[in-house]
């Protein structure tokens, strides 16, 4: 049996398919090929850098699906099984939308893919696939290691993707990963993640948990482990860590470089309205957590999403001289997303809000980075447009020296100084060539 796992694109440009300079590995997919039987053949298929080879014998195309990878999912799927391949999508979206998903595929899996697997496979070796699967996981990625050889020569970014744990038990209403997880929060077995580390390679890596630090007994655990192998690492984690002072230690102590953090605004009103409860009790301008940040030698990507209620063109732009002011290593400065299946977007449906008939991702009009819902205190192309020039003037050579000047965090050592001048040019270039994108190819 031969199988073929696919990542697909966002979309797009002017002329041809968009080429993602900044691609990592595609995790998911390397950690299902890690687990699949001997007896079935993998291959690794990443629509960001390659042709899609409908022509190649398959017995099985499997479609990781996020929602700005919907519309090209899709394409893909129609392109497969036109040749009579059966189809299995599964990821994010087919969980956030079980129904569209199923228009497109022979089986959806919703959930975890890992609990079944094997069962899909067995299925499709029998010819008797389900429509859905739906897998519940309670421990991450049990007893199996990524398949790494997968990745060669694809020309991925030099850090290697793991995960120890899982979800959030945060549930901000506009995040499709809380709705996803409902609040759960999962961990991966420590002697296994060390064991994934150990038959690898890089002394880099990115553990892109979506909240490192939520279960703060388990990371400590897990710092513990890493401080005798001096690995340096990045994750990704809330603000509420500031407050623990062993945590802090021990993360510091055991090679962490620095956190995507999602500070999203810098009004009250719009962090309680929202749900952020690991910000709510952080000042207006964040002056303790960036303190201790600081004190750590952290490196901070901070992540602001632009277009809430309470926000205005003027908060917009202080959005942006807090961050100079910051002096943050990276910053993303995201316009809200109305994500399907979210609290937040049943609230802006029920308002008549949606814009592109409240499905922005499937809209032929639709554009990467546009607004897709009318905003309270803007139109929706002033947000638009505020959102780009933030990025802009973010990422512009006078605000890039003037990040680099900041002598903690980004001066440390020589290895942070070619890290960020190499990552922070690669943002720039992305961000120009993504701007307006449309997505799939049709």
């Amino acid at each position: 049996m031969r199988i073929t796992l696919i990542k697909p694109n966002i979309g797009r440009m002017e002329h041809s398919l968009y080429v993602d300079e900044g691609r990592m590995e595609p995790l998911q997919l390397g950690v299902l090929a890690g687990m699949t039987p001997a007896d079935v053949e993998v291959e690794l298929v990443d629509d960001r850098i390659e042709a899609i080879p409908y022509e190649r014998p398959t017995d099985l195309a499997a479609i990781t699906v996020e929602t700005f990878t919907a519309r090209r999912a899709y394409e893909i799927a129609a392109g497969y099984r036109a040749q009579g391949v059966p189809v299995v999508m599964g990821g994010m979206h087919a969980t956030l939308l079980p129904q569209e998903v199923g228009r497109h595929a022979d089986a959806v899996c919703i959930g975890d893919a890992e609990p079944v697997w094997k069962h899909i496979l067995e299925d499709a070796r029998r010819g008797v696939l389900r429509p859905l699967y739906e897998g519940t996981c309670d421990l991450p990625q049990p007893a199996s290691l990524t398949r790494r050889d997968l990745f060669r020569g694809k020309g991925y970014l030099p850090i290697t993707l793991l995960q120890f744990s899982r979800g959030c038990r945060y549930t901000c209403r506009f995040c499709a990963t809380s709705r996803f997880f409902g609040g759960r929060h999962l961990v991966r077995r420590i002697d296994e993640v060390l064991r994934e580390i150990d038959a690898q390679e890089r002394k880099l890596l990115f553990f892109v948990d979506d909240n490192i630090v939520a279960s703060p007994e388990s990371a400590k655990e897990l710092f513990r482990e890493l401080i005798p192998l001096k690995m340096r690492w990045v994750s990704q984690g809330s603000l509420d860590m500031v407050n623990d002072g062993e945590l802090m230690r021990l993360m510091a102590d055991s090679g962490c470089l620095g956190h995507v953090m999602g500070f999203e605004s810098l009004r009250p009103e719009n962090l309680r309205v929202m749900g952020k409860t690991p910000n709510s009790g952080a000042g207006s301008r964040y002056q303790h957590e960036l303190a201790v940040l600081r004190e750590y030698g952290l490196q901070i990507w901070a992540a602001f999403t632009l277009g809430h209620d309470g926000d205005t063109l003027e908060s917009i732009r202080g959005i942006l001289d807090f961050a100079l002011e910051s002096r943050f290593a990276y910053a993303a400065f995201n316009i809200l997303m109305p994500y399907p299946n979210t609290p937040w977007y049943h609230e802006l449906a029920a308002a008549g809000r949606l814009l592109y008939d409240g499905c922005w991702w499937l809209h032929p009009d639709y554009r990467f980075n546009h607004a897709a819902f009318l905003p309270r205190g803007m139109s929706a192309e002033a947000l638009t447009e505020a959102a780009f020039q933030v990025r802009a003037r973010f990422n512009s050579p006078g605000a890039l020296l003037r990040r680099f000047i900041g002598l903690q965090g980004n001066l440390l050592s020589l290895y942070r100084v070619a890290q960020f001048l190499i990552y922070s040019r690669l943002f720039r270039r992305e961000l120009f060539k993504k701007q307006g994108m449309r997505f799939g190819l049709g």
